[in-house]
């Protein structure tokens, strides 16, 4: 790759209070943040790390032939860590793009992960993210699913202009479940990490909602799944299933 090819981080730690953990829970023979880590290798973007603090997650990623950077234990959040990941593995800061890929995703098709960089063609967009169309009563009002609203800027892809877990829009239109991927422009990035929690974020426990705040400009490409998150024990027993039924076809 090249030295201006987007760096994939997938920040990974142990400490899951509904799964404790779960990085190393096996799915469909390896361990889920190899499964993930496997995506994002398979999208052939750029370089790709796992960024964690746990000993025992570094040593499964390097046993399959994965990078591994460590950081520090205290981070807050994924965007923290991907941020002294970020530093460490590009000291001389050549590499315009992150993409912070999260390590409980390991459903997430490689194009997918690609298609969280068409927004940053624009220069004016800071962070680019994905969502899909909700089809379902259930997926709307329930406030797991973070819901972002936008403005439409024509084919897949629109602005965002808040992220709620709420019902919303009102009225009738579709309505769009936020899929936690990002891509950051390494500036924006650096802004963001140094920004302190926002009023929103802090109600609405999403930290998006930090940058949206600071007049930081969202867009947002929209695909035709949600891949599937794992957070609890049925989560990951649906991926399991998948994966393994993935494996069995392929």
């Amino acid at each position: 790759m090249t030295a201006t090819a987007p760096l994939i981080l997938i920040p990974a730690r142990m400490a899951a209070t509904r799964l404790p953990g779960k990085p190393l829970a096996d799915i469909a023979g390896l361990p889920m943040i190899v499964q993930v880590l496997r995506r994002a290798e398979a999208a052939g973007i750029g370089r790709v790390a796992v960024a964690t603090d746990a000993d025992e997650i570094a040593a499964a990623v390097k046993s399959h032939g994965g990078e591994v950077v460590m950081t520090r234990a205290d981070h807050p959040s994924g965007s923290d860590r991907i941020f002294e990941a970020l530093d460490i593995l590009d000291p001389e800061q050549r590499t315009p793009v992150v993409i912070n890929l999260q390590g409980d995703f390991p459903t997430i098709r490689p194009e997918q992960i690609g298609a969280v960089l068409a927004p940053l063609r624009d220069p004016a967009v800071d962070i680019a993210t994905l969502a899909a169309e909700i089809h379902t009563a259930e997926e709307s009002t329930n406030p797991n699913v973070v819901k972002v609203v936008g403005s439409p800027l024509g084919g897949d892809r629109l602005r965002a202009l808040y992220f709620t877990r709420a019902t919303a829009p009102f009225g009738e239109g579709p309505r769009y479940h936020h899929i936690g991927l990002y891509a950051y422009r390494r500036p924006a990035l650096a802004r963001f990490v140094a920004l302190p929690p926002s009023p929103l974020e802090q109600r609405e426990k999403l930290e998006q909602l930090r940058a949206l705040e600071a007049g930081m400009r969202i867009d947002v490409t929209i695909v035709d799944t949600v891949p599937r998150g794992v957070d609890t024990p049925a989560d990951l027993e649906t991926a399991r299933r998948m994966l393994a039924s993935q494996t069995r076809s392929g």
